[in-house]
């Protein structure tokens, strides 16, 4: 299939290689001109303006925006809607708040345009390893844009069926999802990603706990001098707390077993507030994902051990750089 892609950067520069890879005639467009130097020379179409990108595709036209949430999606979006024609397709892989997707789908609906909203998880490793999808909107446009989530997603690979699944294997098998309606991809992305900030962060406060265990503060009887990395490392083989954020940790600790190039100054995308904010409007207790929330923004202040290992995977899954301080 032919497509286009707006923004060329960590997520959208890899994804457009693994879809040229895959077979598709991919057109791009940056306003870094560095990033579509690289990928031009490898030979993907590149080019200069909206209009031109426009131009170069073919009706019924898909535009894929791998753009940061907010402002710079929503003017991207306003700019195409006068280049598109009846028919097209707007894609937005970012990590949209799930109710503006409502709300664009509205608009995009009224000048016959269809808007699909893609809550995309792989990070910088993507490239390689697929992309994980959660996938929204109308039922008929997420089935003919198919062949493009086929050729992003991991596959089924060499994981076992999970027991009692059988017959033809689903696509949720091979790594996508279509959630619902317009948002439904985002929201489940936005909900994914406060699961991820608790996971991390029972990673990140064990760590410490264990790391804590030589502090002079006890009694040198008391005191255990626990090689971080090793105890990392054998969680990774047959433990039942064994994850890819597991072995970024395993990772980080092997490569700098102090962190010290970590500050600890913890981000957060925004996207685990929204989570607790649905939660609240459901009325659903969420003590883990608001803790971890919250123990973010205290890092900003006084940061720890464990914070710097929130940094750290964050690095290694999304390329993520900490806040300046």
């Amino acid at each position: 299939m032919q497509i286009g892609v707006i923004g060329l950067g960590r997520m959208g520069g890899n994804i457009a290689r693994r879809l040229m890879r895959g077979g598709h005639d991919v057109v791009g467009f940056d306003q870094n001109t560095a990033a579509t130097s690289a990928l031009a020379d490898e030979g993907i179409a590149v080019t200069r303006s909206l209009d031109e990108l426009a131009a170069r595709l073919q009706e019924p036209r898909i535009f894929w925006i791998m753009l940061p949430a907010g402002a710079m999606t929503e003017s991207t979006i306003e700019a195409l809607i006068p280049l598109a024609a009846p028919g097209d397709i707007f894609i937005d892989g970012g990590n949209s708040f799930y109710k503006d997707d409502i709300r664009r789908a509205r608009a995009c609906a009224l000048q016959h345009l269809h808007y699909v909203d893609v809550g995309t998880s792989g990070g910088v490793w993507g490239l390689e390893r697929g992309y994980c999808m959660m996938i929204g909107g109308e039922k008929d446009v997420v089935e003919r844009l198919d062949p493009i989530f086929e050729t992003l997603a991991p596959g089924h690979g060499e994981l076992l069926r999970t027991p009692g699944r059988s017959g033809p294997v689903k696509p949720s098998e091979r790594g996508y999802i279509h959630a619902g309606p317009a948002g439904a991809g985002h929201f489940v992305k936005m909900v994914h990603n406060g699961i991820e900030y608790g996971l991390m962060q029972a990673y990140a406060e064990g760590f410490d706990i264990l790391k804590g265990k030589a502090s002079e503060k006890l009694p040198e009887e008391d005191r255990f001098d626990i090689d971080l990395a090793e105890v990392a490392e054998v969680w990774r083989r047959g433990s039942v707390i064994s994850s890819w954020l597991l072995d970024l940790c395993a990772s980080a600790l092997t490569a700098d077993p102090r962190l010290d190039g970590f500050s600890g100054n913890v981000s957060d995308s925004g996207e685990g507030q929204w989570t607790i904010d649905a939660a609240m409007e459901e009325a659903v207790p969420a003590y883990v994902l608001s803790a971890a929330l919250f123990a973010r923004y205290r890092s900003r202040v006084d940061a720890t051990f464990g914070d710097q290992l929130l940094s750290a995977m964050r690095f290694g899954f999304g390329g993520h750089v900490e806040m300046p301080q």
